[in-house]
């Protein structure tokens, strides 16, 4: 019997296939089958199928495709044949890899150890830990935890002390909270994750920022939730100046999503938005909920990145969070203690209704039961008196690599652009018509991570777009750069890079 981790429903593997593009010109000249085989295979060795997918039976899927069940049975049987499915009569048919195949390439999980020395990351946007205050944080924390160590050390809830503090932070914010307001999660994915397990049925249709942030799309797709996106508007800079639009929501089209789909959640990450890093001003934030409320929408928002302004002037108030504009308790916060402080420390939180908080806390126990103590203490430690200095030191990282970043890509690859955002994790780079996914495939095969554009979108988009993250020392960016512009030059040899182009390995 297979071992699978998931079930891909029928409309949930069609939906994933509208994004597996292949070449244009292999599309059009394969048969049927030979193509629907191949974006079935794409999105196993990208990662975005996990492999153990359990997939839909052939006629399922064929009426779901408007496909003959010939055109699905001829492409399961060759994926079988090349080892990229298994099946078992009785049991259906699950996604594998060929026997000796690497696992699947994904530039925004982290590098393993093994690989760090011979990898260069442009993946994974996330900051090493803030030294000494972490170590000096973990030796309090070590010493409080004897006073938890006589319980079976459960909090569903989360232990009272970080609670306290995350509370205070939104309250020093702007936005009044109050402990039985919070939720603790293991990271902000277990708070996204629970949440949508809570509110979002299978089938319900969910409005996503396009593009937005690629675990949050996957998760939802592999859910069955139906995916409405709504693209970012572009606002140009002043007259005459060489800089790109900077992105911005739309608020007519989202009056327009959230009329004609009444998704039964919005999902939106207005603080320093993974991945543009774009920040929305407070007057969209209340025309967004205006919309969302005559909707009946639910307003996911995520706050992950919302510390990391280190672009914005010290004189400059920053918008409210969203919550603090929502007199119908229709908005449900999800935070982070990793971005700003240390992704290891897995520590994540729900803000919401108090009610909503317990039914939360009641759900989780059948998954996780609750965040080690520990990374609990460490993180309340963190959040109080040293919470200052740590954010000047990682915001002080961040805008040394944002600089270094916009002296060097137009250096080496003018024909590049970007919006320099004032704060979050990444820039959001257009790639001059180079495909962001045959760009990373290269990129595996010459060890540099890269983040293509398609994965941070709900339906195929943004091909020639590529996320950059802040994260790598201010030092390496000038030869990080000059290494993703010989990679890109010698893919591009000879004409625009095709997602099925080949590129040569480049020497470490």
């Amino acid at each position: 019997m297979a071992d699978w981790h998931t079930t891909v429903t029928p409309p949930a593997l069609a939906r994933l296939l509208t994004t597996a593009r292949l070449p244009e010109p292999a599309a059009t000249r394969r048969p049927a089958y030979r193509t629907l085989a191949g974006q079935i295979r794409l999105l196993v060795t990208e990662g975005r199928l996990p492999v153990g997918a359990r997939l839909p039976a052939e006629r399922e899927l064929a009426t779901a495709l408007e496909l003959s069940r010939t055109t699905v049975a001829t492409a399961y049987e060759t994926l079988r044949g090349d080892g990229y499915l298994r099946s078992r009569r009785g049991a259906g048919s699950w996604t594998a890899l060929p026997e000796g195949a690497p696992p699947p390439g994904d530039a925004l999980h982290p590098v393993p150890p093994d690989e760090q020395g011979h990898t260069l990351d442009l993946g994974v946007a996330a900051l090493p830990a803030p030294q000494p205050w972490l170590g000096a944080a973990a030796a309090r924390a070590v010493e409080q935890l004897p006073c938890y160590a006589a319980g079976h050390g459960h909090y569903p809830t989360g232990v009272p002390v970080l609670r306290e503090a995350v509370a205070r932070r939104y309250t020093e914010r702007g936005l009044p909270t109050t402990p039985d307001q919070i939720l603790i999660t293991t990271g902000a994915m277990g708070g996204l994750h629970l949440v949508q397990r809570v509110l979002v049925g299978r089938g319900d249709r969910v409005a996503v920022e396009a593009p937005s942030y690629a675990h949050t799309l996957q998760a939802l797709r592999l859910s069955g939730a139906r995916l409405v996106p709504v693209p970012y508007a572009y606002r140009p800079g002043p007259t005459g100046a060489p800089v790109p639009p900077q992105p911005r929501w739309d608020p007519d089209e989202w009056r327009r999503v959230l009329r004609g789909a009444a998704p039964r959640l919005a999902y939106v990450i207005p603080d320093f938005h993974n991945p543009t890093g774009a920040l929305i001003d407070e007057e969209q934030r209340r025309e967004l909920l205006a919309a969302a409320r005559a909707a009946g929408s639910i307003v996911l928002v995520d706050e992950t990145p919302a510390e990391l302004g280190w672009g914005v002037p010290e004189s400059m108030p920053l918008p409210r969070p969203v919550a603090a504009l929502d007199r119908a308790a229709q908005v449900v916060t999800v935070g982070s203690a990793g971005k700003l402080l240390w992704g290891g420390l897995r520590i994540g939180w729900v803000r919401a209704a108090p009610a909503l908080v317990r039914r939360l806390a009641g759900e989780r126990v059948y998954s996780d039961v609750g965040t080690p103590v520990l990374d609990q203490l460490i993180a309340a430690e963190l959040l109080g008196e040293p919470l200052a200095a740590v954010r000047a030191h990682q915001l002080d990282r961040l805008r040394a690599t944002a600089h270094a970043f916009a002296t060097a890509l137009p250096e080496h690859l003018p024909g590049w652009s970007f919006p320099m955002p004032t704060g979050g994790l990444a820039l959001w780079v257009s790639t001059d018509g180079v495909s962001g996914a045959a760009l990373a495939r290269a990129g595996e095969r010459a060890g540099v991570r890269i983040a293509s554009g398609n994965r941070f979108g709900s339906d195929g988009a943004f091909e020639h777009h590529v996320r950059i993250p802040l994260t790598v020392p201010a030092a390496t960016v000038p030869a990080a750069v000059e290494r993703l512009a010989a990679l890109t030059e010698r893919a591009t040899a000879g004409g625009r890079l095709g997602p099925a182009d080949e590129a040569q390995p480049l020497a470490l």
